[in-house]
């Protein structure tokens, strides 16, 4: 593993010009608020400003709204979780206590009614995870555009803010690069930053929120992936991309001491383990690998059965089995076809090694693999297919009563630029509605 992979922020970045598309709204009137990122923490701020009387306007870089909405949830966007308001702080990874106040005003059932209310209709899935009907994720991004528009909030594309303008320890506007590649300004008293982290950074997710905080004196926690598939050096994984297992359970180990247990669903791929489990264990981790601790994922493929009932159950099927059958057809009434011939490697057996000589020793092998099959991990997936970043603007300066900083007056932040992360299954995404109307809401 690398650790250099991790992201770097600074202040002279070059910033490249880009060009304004026929949405642009040019006005020679100050703003109330300038928001800066047009994702689901952005919009929810902006039109939320906007709904209060504020005159807002939203920069955002790329050519339209929402890119990363448009593609959460494999492009279904599960945009909350149902789950009981009490228990959601469980499923906060970082600063569950600072979030909590945004959350007690923008809960995950105000975000239900929010989104029915603008006509997306939506559908509880298994997990409690919450769903557009449609399964269209953009149908989420274009409500939260449409409400914006219809308050009144007017949007820059295709235009990037390269810094903040400040007088002493007050915000005053923006500067960004025009179309002729002219830095221009904007002012406004107050400034959201709503820039996302760095994750899947060909939506726009680059880090110039950091940038812009570490400039004015904020401090930026250590950014990593979360969420993100585990790479693993085990030689059969490769016969397994595509595979996805249900209904497993596995076990993280950092320096062998078990430090997490997941129940559900775990897939391979190209870009490594991934599935609901190993992206909720991929916190923990990436942590431990930073740290250059040992880690492991060990899976038992049958969770229901004990060693003992297991043990029947095989002996059954071999017993209403041919002798002369081979051992490959003792494995597919065991395990799914892909993971077959991966685990006779696995076993050290050849797949068509005859029923008749496989002994109890052999059998407490195969036990041993479906009860605990060992994946150690080396690496993990960079932030391209990270689903969220971890780490960003420290919580402790931040008022988490009105999202406004402590250090500049009239600056203010929403959503994953800020350091809170949480578990995968709609979370995250309310992370960014509860933090972004707090910041919208203006609070003196």
């Amino acid at each position: 593993m690398n650790p250099s992979r991790g992201f770097e922020y600074s202040a002279k970045s070059d910033y490249l010009c880009f060009p304004i598309n026929r949405y642009s709204v040019y006005d020679t009137d100050s703003y109330d608020v300038i928001v800066i990122g047009a994702g689901a923490a952005g919009m929810m701020a902006a039109g939320t400003a906007a709904r209060n009387g504020k005159k807002v306007l939203v920069i955002e870089k790329m050519e339209k709204a929402g890119r990363k909405i448009r593609i959460t949830g494999k492009g279904r966007c599960n945009l909350t979780n149902a789950r009981p308001p009490e228990e959601f702080a469980s499923q906060v990874r970082t600063n569950a206590e600072f979030f909590a106040t945004a959350f007690a005003e923008f809960n995950n059932r105000a975000t239900i009614r929010f989104f029915e209310r603008q006509g997306v209709k939506l559908d509880v899935e298994r997990g409690d995870r919450v769903f557009p009907r449609s399964g269209k994720a953009w149908d989420v991004a274009n409500a939260l555009e449409a409400w914006c528009l219809d308050n009144s909030v007017e949007f820059r594309f295709n235009t990037r803010v390269t810094g903040l303008l400040t007088l002493g320890n007050k915000i005053f506007g923006v500067r960004y690069m025009n179309r002729r590649g002219f830095e221009r300004k904007e002012e406004a008293r107050q400034v959201i930053i709503a820039t996302g982290g760095v994750s899947y950074p060909a939506t726009g997710s680059t880090g110039d929120g950091y940038t812009f905080a570490a400039d004015l004196g904020h401090t930026i926690e250590p950014l990593r992936p979360s969420l993100t598939p585990l790479i693993s050096p085990h030689p059969q994984l490769r016969d397994l991309h595509g595979l996805l297992l249900r209904n497993v359970r596995a076990t993280l180990f950092i320096d062998n001491e078990p430090v997490r247990e997941e129940f559900g669903e775990i897939g391979f791929s190209e870009r490594g383990i991934e599935g609901a489990i190993a992206l909720r264990m991929s916190r923990d981790a990436v942590d431990a690998l930073i740290d250059e601790r040992r880690v492991k994922i060990v899976l038992d493929l049958k969770p229901a059965l004990t060693p003992e009932i297991l043990r029947e159950r095989i002996h059954r099927e071999i017993a209403g089995m041919p002798e002369e059958e081979f051992f490959a057809e003792l494995m597919r009434k065991l395990v799914p076809k892909p993971m077959v011939m991966p685990l006779c490697r696995e076993l050290d057996i050849q797949s068509k090694t005859y029923l008749k000589k496989i002994d109890d020793r052999l059998i407490g092998r195969l036990i041993t693999v479906l009860k605990g099959f060992v994946l150690p991990v080396t690496d993990y997936a960079p932030f391209e297919y990270a689903v969220v970043t971890a780490g960003g603007v420290c919580c402790d300066e931040i008022n988490r009563h009105t999202m406004e900083s402590l250090k500049i007056k009239g600056l203010y932040f929403a959503g994953e630029v800020l350091d809170l992360d949480a578990n995968t299954g709609g979370y995250n995404l309310q992370i960014a509605f509860s933090t972004g109307r707090l910041a919208g809401m203006l609070k003196q």
